[in-house]
């Protein structure tokens, strides 16, 4: 494979398509519990979703504006958007049989979505006592014509199309009804819930009663997705005022994707393709179920035996030991937590603590994404109203999060924090909290840097690191850092803490080049890394460059990655798998041997917010945080990391083709994910523990050298 050759680079958008396979054959995962495996179908249908809501419609705004220029690998948008359409139809055809194939399933264990057919009369009338109760009433059927004009349909919108004929008549007139967002999409059929029905099904059985005077030609279920991509005006005087009308601007997007079921007419289709306008725009026809994000709505709680075992979050063991007082706890120590397997009360509860302390003076705080009656943002506010000087900078540019985080920001100002906004052409998406205390040795800094957001509900299944320490050389450029998104004013002298877009790029390039350094002399080079993605084509050139000097690279890259991984004269030193199960891997870590194989005590690690995509490394405050207490270190590269490269329960490799293989179980399967819930870990009980696993387990020997012409 040439040097230059775009050929070296997998397409961002395919990488992550083939990444929601791997999230859907988690669902046909017998292995798993059954609502599991609903659930995982759910999230397949629901991240497709928004691929279409932002990256379809992205591409699709390129061609209209005659936008012809390559990506760096080598496609155009046309060529992007064909691809897509042929990936995604495979991809919706392994859902639908997914989907057949998890409804006799569910039968099997009376939980049963039955057709109108299949109902006895005593059915038929609890049926129709559900739909004139629970459905009619929310219900707005409407015909179209110059009087009553084609409604709007938000995204994501769902309903029916009808084709009706007044009696006596022959002209055909048509006919929405559109399912309000408050109607449940599976009927229950008595008190427990063991019957379902389909809520199309339903109204497409009632239809006749919303139409007496007319007879109903013919049906058809339909479902819309909208351009949901916001372009920010970077001259915009008022940036929430602006966001506000951008809000309301994305409600009406323009129809980027029409779902419509296989059955409906000719007549009925060209009547939606018209109306909705999406003459150009991708248009499914599918024999099964539409809207298979709603699926989740059938994962019950009470039926625990379908379910994963319970799991119960620990609490950090050294902060007990210092009866709850997080300050004097990590005073003592630097305390690293690790989300879910211990619980993110302990990030709560050192918020409330400093909210409650007389002696905290300040609280400064990122918001990226919070839930909704977040924690957080109660305890800053009880702290703002308590007097304490409370800095929040709430980002309002975290897609999907805007208006809860536009919310939460006049809550904030109503209490008297001072809130800002960041920058208007780079989002704030460190995740980072300061506690400045007036002790007795003068003021003291609680610094709180974590890979995930301030999310109580994510951080329940979200793997996350979230580092606390009272360094103080930490703390001081932590303040710079805020200073910076508060004032314009780029953090100088840095003592620890890597910065983008200033110098997190410059940063990991100078690491990478060290190892190749130590490569060339002989040395042991050596990298891990792990991500949510690999995006930004200069650090995969670089990385290939390290794997040329002979530097060896293991990489858990949970999502998109575009590095073309084991093929010899490029990468044949690097190895790259994907980690998909009952958590999802959101931590950003990385490990450089510094002239030794990993793991070993002279490495040098970081864990980081920042995927390395250009948007993270040039538009966007990132943070990299060096590791150095001794447990915490122990923790990340001999425990998580290790866990993660030894996984062969819920692991992938990525193949030269672009293809992912399951790792073979082997002979002693190893889950990172149930090893964590079982095993304490090092930093939160604050001494080494004893264990037999992950360390004893050998790394899988990597691949055979794959040659560019196998491909």
């Amino acid at each position: 494979m040439k040097a230059n050759s775009p050929r070296r680079f997998f397409n961002r958008e395919l990488s992550w398509l083939f990444f929601n396979s791997r999230v859907l054959e988690e669902a046909q995962n017998e292995a798993l519990p059954l609502l599991e495996r609903v659930r995982f179908l759910s999230i397949s249908a629901s991240n497709l979703d928004e691929f279409y809501m932002v990256r379809v419609a992205g591409l699709r705004t390129q061609i209209l504006a005659g936008m012809n220029e390559p990506s760096f690998d080598g496609y155009t948008p046309r060529r992007q958007i064909e691809k897509i359409a042929k990936r995604v139809r495979k991809i919706t055809k392994a859902q639908n049989l997914c989907w057949r194939s998890l409804r006799k399933a569910l039968a099997k264990e009376n939980l049963t979505v039955r057709n109108i057919d299949e109902l006895s009369e005593d059915k038929l009338a609890t049926l129709k006592k559900v739909y004139e109760t629970r459905i009619l009433p929310l219900l707005s059927p409407l015909t179209i014509d110059p009087a009553h004009p084609f409604p709007f349909i938000p995204n994501l919108g769902f309903g029916m199309a009808l084709e009706l004929r007044r009696k006596g008549r022959k002209d055909p007139l048509y006919a929405l009804i559109p399912v309000p967002i408050h109607v449940p999409r599976f009927l229950p059929l008595g008190n427990k819930e063991r019957d379902l029905v389909l809520v199309e099904d339903a109204l497409e059985y009632f239809a006749a009663d919303l139409f007496p005077d007319f007879d109903v030609v013919s049906t058809g279920a339909f479902r819309i997705t909208r351009d949901s991509d916001i372009a920010i005006d970077e001259e915009a005087e008022d940036l929430v005022l602006h966001f506000e009308f951008l809000l309301k601007k994305r409600r009406r997007g323009r129809v980027i994707r029409l779902e419509i079921s296989e059955a409906m007419s000719p007549s009925l289709k060209d009547f939606l393709i018209e109306s909705f306008e999406c003459w150009d725009e991708d248009i499914h026809q599918s024999d099964g179920l539409l809207g298979m994000s709603n699926l989740d709505q059938l994962v019950r709680r009470d039926r625990p035996d379908l379910l994963f075992p319970p799991f119960q979050a620990r609490f950090p063991e050294r902060i007990r030991e210092f009866d709850g007082d997080c300050f004097a706890a990590i005073a003592a120590k630097d305390i690293l937590v690790h989300h879910p397997y211990e619980e993110f009360d302990v990030v709560v509860q050192f918020l409330k603590q400093a909210a409650l302390d007389p002696n905290v003076v300040a609280i400064k705080q990122t918001l990226y994404r919070t839930s909704e009656n977040s924690p957080i943002v109660k305890a800053l506010i009880e702290a703002a109203e308590r007097g304490k000087n409370v800095m929040a900078l709430v980002e309002l540019k975290a897609r999907f999060d805007e208006e809860t985080n536009l919310r939460w920001a006049r809550d904030l100002e109503r209490a008297g924090a001072h809130v800002v906004y960041g920058f208007i052409d780079y989002k704030t998406h460190a995740k980072v909290s300061l506690v400045i205390r007036d002790e007795a040795k003068g003021l003291q800094t609680y610094t709180h840097l974590g890979t995930g957001n301030y999310h109580a509900q994510n951080a329940k299944i979200y793997t996350d690191l979230a580092l606390f320490t009272n360094d103080p050389k930490m703390g001081a450029d932590v303040g710079k850092l805020f200073n910076y998104v508060t004032s314009y004013s780029e953090p100088r002298n840095l003592a620890k803490l890597v910065i983008a877009p200033m110098n997190l790029r410059k940063t990991l390039v100078s690491l990478i080049d060290k190892e190749i350094e130590i490569a060339k002399s002989g040395g042991a080079g050596a990298i891990w890394l792990k991500l949510n993605a690999l995006v930004d084509k200069d650090m995969i050139n670089k990385l290939y460059e390290a794997s040329q000097a002979g530097v060896q690279i293991d990489m858990i890259i949970r999502g998109i990655c575009c590095l073309r991984p084991n093929v010899e004269g490029l990468s044949e030193n690097i190895r790259v798998k994907s980690i998909i199960g009952r958590f999802l891997e959101h931590s950003r870590i990385v490990c450089f041997g510094n002239g030794e194989a990993l793991p070993n005590n002279k490495a040098k690690i970081f864990f980081s917010s920042a995927d390395w995509m250009p948007r993270n490394l040039n538009r966007r405050v990132e943070t990299l945080i060096p590791v150095e207490a001794t447990t915490v270190r122990n923790q990340i590269m001999n425990q998580i990391m290790l866990a993660n490269i030894i996984d062969t329960t819920n692991s992938w490799e990525l193949r030269p083709t672009g293809k992912y293989e399951r790792v073979s179980v082997g002979e002693t399967p190893f889950s990172a994910h149930n090893y964590f819930m079982k095993n304490p870990s090092l930093s939160g009980r604050g001494r080494a523990l004893r264990i037999s696993a992950p360390g004893k387990l050998n790394i899988p020997k990597r691949r055979k050298k794959m040659k560019d012409s196998e491909e």
